[in-house]
């Protein structure tokens, strides 16, 4: 028993170990740098700039940091591993040591917050907890003062005054109450010449064929049954103020140590989950993940998402929240809440679903672990999607798909253009849902830096790194945890520079910015890792016949030898080492149906050759990628271009793949 509650007193321990008092005055009215927003980005961006000597004031408006990447979203959208760099990887890193693995993108919510408050803990980052935006009060283009109110009405309002703002907020309160210009929902597709904005009437998260939208069957004068709007169906492509639904990604455990029972949640309404049992008897539940993305997490967790025609997404539900009030937001919000709570409850308990699920669901319970002080529930929604900023530059579905580049790239993005439904109403005469895009294909892509700051006609001392300016089916690629963190960090690098030489953030050097991102990716100074790329021409050298593969690698595409041959096939890279010392070598090995058992690496340090064995059967990919980076050994290795690593492909019984090569240096 003294075990148990050891276990699940540990966590709880190092949270309050990390976790700064929740202040809710500042220590000063005025700073180099005011972070509004203590998302991943909102962390990111503070850490950034108070390690490069800034005075930097974060404001949070609830009691957590982290956002979704603390708040129950552990299965990390990643699309390609190549795109995420700098303090981004760190954190993810850092999430695989605690796991006691090189990386991990999946990860229980506690560990994550645990993990942004070692950020500012370490960087002596200022907090002001449980005070949110009420107004901001310019001078020209220049902000010189905002205006808060405490959440909980428990000290004075306070106003702050900074050189730089960054709105880093998941609503982009910041942003629009400065006067910058914004839009929300979806633009037309004749307005960027884009195909998969608008309305779009596809099959992905679709009811089934044939359900009726009636309170009583066949008669529509007994009302839409609940979650079924009354608007028409337009056609595909048109724009409109429509946002792609909320929901909040949950996580429950089977620990029977670590659980509380789903029990009935207060506001509970059975008929709100009519179109689930429809949906159910069109086709019956094999088990939970006929109706969610049940995902599991470490220690016996989940990341529970939506899934199919009717699931955790309230479609239709938020379209206000972006411009609302805190009193609206808050309603809806707490709507999501009931729904959920309900939707698990429903599931678990309501007779006319089957026994089997009914058992499945109540395996599961609220961790006695996670967001202690809230109830054992998420303290964050999931906003995938609020105010976009109308900037400098707009990211479309063109940048995404390689048809257009920015040469001002100061982050990447590398996901499926994707945005939940928007809207469930009636088409000819049965339920659907509208709205899912679901459109992939392409490689890693640069952000530009234009895309992150005002019209400088506008705001001159404002960056926006999350509600960014790009179009929605753009931004449906954009907005992911990771890529909000990269664009955090070059956010802040810009503000310091901005400051430094008295330049409005237009203004701002990009190219010293990447350069910085580069030499310095985690802004401590460390030396930098090397990477050599399979594209990199002038450091690889390939021999015999290898097949180029655009999808499921690590970068724009990998070499393949998928052939039984006796002919010799070797990919040999030459990296560049500028400082001699030790380093652990990893070459990413995407994990494929066909691979060779075996793959033979050798290894030469500059004194001699190693021969290392790679075991496909050992390689065990977690998460949404293709791969892992598989160590090599840790080696001493000379300045200079002496060291080699080459991928040998003769003989072998299945493909070989040579993917990238990384020289991390050894701590």
């Amino acid at each position: 028993m003294k075990n148990i509650l050891l276990y699940l007193l540990i966590p709880i321990l190092i949270g309050l170990s990390l976790q700064p008092s929740l202040a809710q005055q500042p220590n000063k009215k005025d700073y180099d740098i005011c972070i509004y927003g203590g998302t991943s980005s909102g962390v990111i961006a503070a850490y950034t700039a108070a390690k490069l000597g800034k005075t930097v004031l974060l404001i949070e408006p609830g009691k957590h940091l982290g956002g979704m990447s603390s708040g129950g979203l552990g299965l990390t959208d990643i699309g390609n591993k190549y795109a995420i760099s700098g303090l981004a990887l760190d954190f993810y890193r850092r999430i695989g040591q605690h796991y006691g693995k090189f990386e991990q993108w999946v990860f229980e919510p506690h560990v994550a917050e645990n993990l942004f408050l070692e950020y500012i803990k370490s960087a002596k980052v200022e907090v002001l907890y449980q005070n949110r935006l009420v107004s901001v009060t310019r001078n020209g283009t220049l902000i010189s003062e905002i205006a808060l109110e405490s959440t909980n009405k428990a000290t004075p309002n306070n106003r702050v005054k900074a050189k730089m703002f960054i709105d880093c907020s998941y609503e982009g309160d910041l942003m629009a109450k400065a006067g910058v210009s914004y839009t929300v929902g979806r633009e037309a597709n004749d307005l960027y010449k884009e195909t998969f904005n608008g309305v779009q009437f596809m099959k992905g998260h679709q009811m089934l064929e044939g359900i009726d939208p009636y309170k009583t069957p066949g008669d529509a004068s007994s009302g839409l049954l609940w979650g079924i709007n009354t608007g028409v169906l337009e056609k595909d492509g048109t724009g409109d103020k429509k946002v792609q639904a909320y929901n909040f990604r949950i996580c429950l455990t089977n620990n029977k140590e670590n659980l509380i029972p789903i029990t009935k949640p207060e506001h509970y309404q059975p008929e709100k989950y009519e179109l689930l049992l429809r949906q159910m008897e069109k086709r019956p539940w094999k088990s939970l993940q006929d109706g969610f993305i049940w995902s599991g997490m470490p220690n016996g967790k989940t990341d529970i998402n939506n899934r199919n025609g009717f699931s955790t997404d309230m479609i239709g539900m938020n379209w206000e929240y972006p411009d609302a009030d805190y009193q609206k937001r808050a309603e809806i919000w707490k709507a999501h809440v009931d729904y959920t709570k309900g939707l698990l409850y429903f599931v678990g308990n309501d007779p006319r679903v089957d026994a089997h699920i009914r058992s499945e669901l109540n395996q599961w319970g609220y961790p006695k672990d996670e967001y202690t002080d809230m109830g054992n529930w998420s303290h964050q929604l999931y906003v995938r999607e609020a105010r976009r900023m109308k900037g400098e530059l707009v990211m479309t579905q063109h940048h995404c798909q390689g048809r257009e580049t920015v040469t001002d790239g100061v982050g990447m993005a590398a996901y499926t253009m994707d945005s939940h439904n928007c809207d469930r109403l009636v088409v000819n005469g049965m339920v659907k849902n509208e709205g899912n895009v679901e459109e992939g294909g392409f490689g890693p892509y640069p952000i530009s830096y234009r895309a992150i700051v005002p019209k400088e006609t506008e705001v001159t001392n404002l960056l926006v790194p999350v509600c960014l300016s790009a179009s929605h089916i753009a931004y449906g690629s954009i907005r992911m945890e990771p890529v909000f963190m990269v664009l955090g960090q070059s956010a802040a690098l810009a503000a310091v520079q901005a400051i430094d030489q008295k330049l409005s953030v237009q203004k701002v050097d990009v190219a010293k910015v990447q350069a910085q991102l580069k030499a310095n990716p985690l802004a401590d100074g460390s030396l930098p890792e090397i990477l050599v790329d399979n594209s990199d021409v002038l450091k690889v050298e390939k021999k015999g016949d290898w097949a180029i593969h655009k999808s499921g690698g690590y970068g724009p595409d990998y070499f393949i030898a998928d052939t039984v041959s006796s002919d010799p096939k070797s990919i040999k890279y030459k990296p560049e080492v500028l400082k001699k010392g030790k380093y652990e070598l990893y070459i990413y090995y995407p994990k494929l149906k066909n691979a060779a058992a075996l793959t033979l690496v050798h290894v030469n340090d500059g004194t001699g050759i190693k021969e290392v064995l790679i075991k496909d059967t050992e390689v065990k990919v977690v998460g949404q990628t293709s791969g892992e980076w598989v160590s090599l050994g840790t080696y001493s290795l000379d300045a200079g271009r002496k060291a080699y690593v080459e991928i040998l492909a003769k003989g072998s019984d299945g493909a070989v793949v040579a993917d990238a090569l990384l020289l991390v240096p050894a701590k």
